[in-house]
């Protein structure tokens, strides 16, 4: 027989489908998130939530309950861009439902994530919410081009400081305890700049940059794997130079990093690996933590340099083994466990904020970003009726 709160979320799943359509159909890249949040807010409404708030960064927070012990259900509302239409087989905004699948961008990163949490509060709450319990459902913005910053904003600003963190990005219906982290950094070297007609006379900083660059393919290819998370990378995004004119030779060359950390890399680590690299002490180049202030949609900016940690949740914690029971009650079979390629809002939930964190989310994450963007209709049901059993210590 299945576990009443499948069986709950499995009624629910008609609307629990087209609220999804919906909000796929609303366009909301980072900082542009507005419309989105005001049609959620207005789902929580109808559903029942017992507070519902939009914070001064666009943060969108629905309550359930009162009790001591809380638990925030975490999703973001932003997207990335569609990329090359010409890939897509459907109109992304506009979202197909066939075959028990539907399409659309953010289908699976992550309105999917989003509209499973905001049902499993309201079906959580028609069942009789548990009185030593306090649920959030957190509908946030900017994760794609800052993950965490919400977080950041939540926890020190709105001072919401949950127990535990369900994060409902794509796991394939697994239960991910941990990520690698990453960081933004600049290179940059300093040239003198002279006319091109007789580039002796001058320094060229590309050239400089040159041997640099070679240096950081290496490093990369030495770059240590470490358990769980496997091995920290490096890649260069993009280079830009500077010069008073095309017929001139450059006095300014900078390459943009990404840095993806592994367990026991830091900020502090990282930057004093590339100083120590040849090529930049030789050219005597700048290496810089890069910072984010874009505004929100609200045009609140809360600045946070580019560092996110990485971070992962033991499995002997008590989090993790109530997942794993109550995923083994409901679905009757023993859970896998996993890691996200990828970044998520954990970065500060975990890495920075010290809060147990865990995820499980519908879909799959290679659909992240990518044309065709989908999520299974049985993926957001079953994670709605997973959802509901992170309560299960509070009800018995």
């Amino acid at each position: 027989m299945p576990d009443n709160n499948l069986k709950a979320a499995g009624y629910a799943e008609r609307n629990l489908t087209e609220f999804l359509r919906e909000i796929i159909a609303i366009p909301s890249m980072s900082s542009l998130e507005g419309a989105v949040i005001e049609r959620i807010k207005q789902e929580m409404h109808n559903l029942g939530y017992d507070e519902i708030t939009t914070d001064p960064m666009g943060n969108l927070i629905g309550r359930i309950g009162t009790g001591p012990a809380i638990i925030a259900i975490d999703g973001h509302a932003d997207t990335v861009d569609v990329g090359e239409r010409g890939n897509w087989n459907t109109d992304p905004f506009d979202p197909v439902l066939r075959d028990g699948v539907i399409y659309g961008r953010g289908a699976a990163d992550m309105k999917g994530g989003v509209a499973s949490a905001v049902y499993a509060g309201a079906i959580l709450k028609e069942k009789g919410f548990p009185e030593e319990a306090t649920l959030y459902v957190t509908v946030t913005v900017q994760e794609e081009d800052c993950d965490g910053l919400c977080w950041q904003y939540i926890f020190r600003e709105d001072e919401i400081k949950p127990d535990v963190v369900v994060i409902t990005e794509p796991t394939s219906l697994r239960i991910y305890r941990g990520q690698r982290g990453r960081m933004e950094l600049e290179i940059s070297t300093q040239g003198v700049s002279c006319h091109g007609s007789a580039p002796e006379r001058g320094v060229n900083a590309i050239y400089k940059m040159g041997s640099i660059i070679k240096d950081i393919e290496k490093f990369n290819e030495e770059l240590p794997a470490r358990d769980p998370l496997g091995k920290g990378t490096i890649a260069i995004s993009h280079i830009r130079s500077k010069s008073p004119s095309l017929c001139a030779v450059a006095d300014g060359c900078t390459i943009h990093l990404d840095r993806r950390l592994t367990i026991g890399e830091t900020e502090e680590t990282t930057v004093e690996e590339l100083y120590n690299l040849p090529s930049v002490r030789n050219a005597e180049a700048l290496v810089k933590v890069l910072e984010y202030t874009t505004p929100s949609y609200t045009g609140l900016v809360y600045p946070t340099r580019k560092y996110y940690p990485a971070w992962e949740t033991p499995e002997n914690e008590p989090v993790v083994q109530t997942a794993r029971a109550a995923y083994e009650e409901t679905f009757g079979t023993i859970p896998e466990m996993g890691h996200w390629t990828f970044s998520t809002n954990g970065v500060a939930t975990a890495g920075m904020l010290g809060i147990p964190t865990i995820g499980f989310g519908p879909g799959h994450e290679h659909f992240a970003h990518a044309p065709n963007e989908q999520v299974e209709v049985d993926h957001l049901v079953r994670a709605a009726s997973q959802s509901l059993s992170t309560f299960r210590p509070y009800t018995g």
